[in-house]
Formats: C-alpha cells, structure tokens, sequence
C-alpha cells in the first residue's frame, strides 16, 4: 500500500477513452464490501451504468459536467432497504423500516461503501468522481434507473483512467476540524485565520473575481449553494423520500 495515497489524492474529471475491464469493475465492487455496515445488513446497492446511450441519459441529469459525459462507467449507490425488507417478509419476519430513521441507516451504509470504493478503485489506478449533483436530481435519476421502494439514490461517482495527473484543491488546517473532548467555539476572528488559505488559494481568487464578488464566502452563498436552491432542492427530496416509503 502505497503510504503516501491518502496525503495526495486528488479528485479526477477528465478520462482517457478508455475501457475499464469489467473484472477489474466487479473486483472492485466486490472488496468494498467489506467496508463497515449497519448491523452487517448491507443496506445499499449500487447500479452500475456504462451503456453509452444510458450514460448520455445519466449525464444529462448531472447536469452534463465534464467527470460524467467523459467517464467510463458511472456508478449510482444506493441507500437500499427493499432488499432487506423483502428478506423479512420471505422469512416470516415483520420488517418495520419504512421511517426517516432506517434511511438514515442506509445512507450511512452506501456512503461508507461508495467511499471504499472510492479508495480501492484509485489505488487500482483509475481517477474517481464523486457527482453531488445525484441530489439535485434524485427523482429522475431514481426513475431512470427505475428504483422501488425503499430504494433512494444517494451518491454517484464517475469512474475512468485519468487523463492526466490532477492538482490536489486546498484544504482547511486541522486545527478548522478537530475538537478535543468537547467542541470548541472559535471567534469570528479565529474562524477567518482558519479559512485564511482558502481565501488565498489562486483558484479560489479567481472564482470570486470571475463572479465580481466580494468574497469567496459569497460565491457560496449566492452562487454555488444559495439558500432558494438548498430550499427547493431540500423539498424535492423530502418528496421523494415519501414517495419510497421513508416518510410518512
């Protein structure tokens, strides 16, 4: 194992035209597994997408960004309960899972697996991506990819071989996210020296110049998350969330 991996990861968006073997895929499907689980029940699937005229229709729904129309294969996971509920119902077990709480329990379990993937796959020497967009457009990835219920899609991540060798983004210090034994409430003047690099980092300068605005906390709220689309976004969810049998 490569000892340095984790200090220089970088997240990929460009890929070679190139195929990943699908043994290589299901190798590493396969090992993420054994990544923690809730209960050792496993609650999460994952669809994997390559077919071209199925990852035009997916990539359509991630808005089209360079890490999906150029991937290999796209990967949906899933916060999955249908499985396991209809595990129950086989083996004369009532299930009770249809509640905010055992989605919960979902979406810890595919977020761990998908990052395991994650790890593997790039240690494998493909790039990966993860697509924050899956929230966005839940509901029409969720019918394209035709999901019952209890099924919701909560991460997606782009596979490929890079195209070329990525620059890492900043990072906050660790003193920004590490709290001993109790949290600890830094002063407004103590939270801007945290956030000091990542004001300075050249890109970062180059976002708030290219969108005239007046700091790079800005870009974030008005442009990249501003509250009407965390809002809107938030309600589409919920929905379907109750439409999968999650809320009530």
């Amino acid at each position: 194992m490569d000892k340095e991996y984790f200090s220089k990861r970088a997240t990929v968006r460009n890929y070679e035209k190139k195929h990943i073997p699908d043994s290589l895929l299901d190798d590493i499907l396969e090992k993420a597994m054994r990544a923690p689980t809730c209960g050792n029940m496993q609650l999460y699937s994952v669809i994997v997408n390559r077919d071209p005229q199925r990852l035009e229709r997916l990539a359509k729904e991630h808005f089209n960004q360079p890490a999906a129309t150029g991937a290999d294969v796209i990967l949906t996971i899933c916060a999955d309960f249908n499985r396991f509920t209809e595990w129950c119902n086989a083996s004369n077990a009532k299930p009770g899972y249809d509640n905010f709480h055992s989605f919960m329990m979902a979406l810890t379990d595919a977020v761990i697996y998908t990052q395991q993937v994650v790890t593997i796959a790039e240690m494998e020497g493909l790039g990966t991506c993860y697509l924050g967009t899956v929230n966005y457009n839940a509901k029409q990835i969720s019918e394209l990819l035709e999901l019952p219920e209890l099924v919701v899609p909560v991460a997606s991540i782009s596979l490929g071989y890079p195209a070329a060798n990525p620059e890492q983004c900043e990072r906050l210090p660790l003193a920004a996210i590490k709290h001993d034994e109790t949290y600890r409430k830094d002063s407004s003047e103590e939270i801007v020296e945290l956030f000091k690099a990542k004001d300075e980092f050249p890109d970062n300068r180059k976002f708030v110049e290219e969108n005239q605005k007046d700091s790079l906390a800005q870009v974030f709220t008005d442009i990249r998350y501003p509250e009407s689309v965390n809002t809107a976004v938030s309600e589409s969810f919920t929905a379907l969330l109750k439409e999968k049998g999650f809320l009530k």
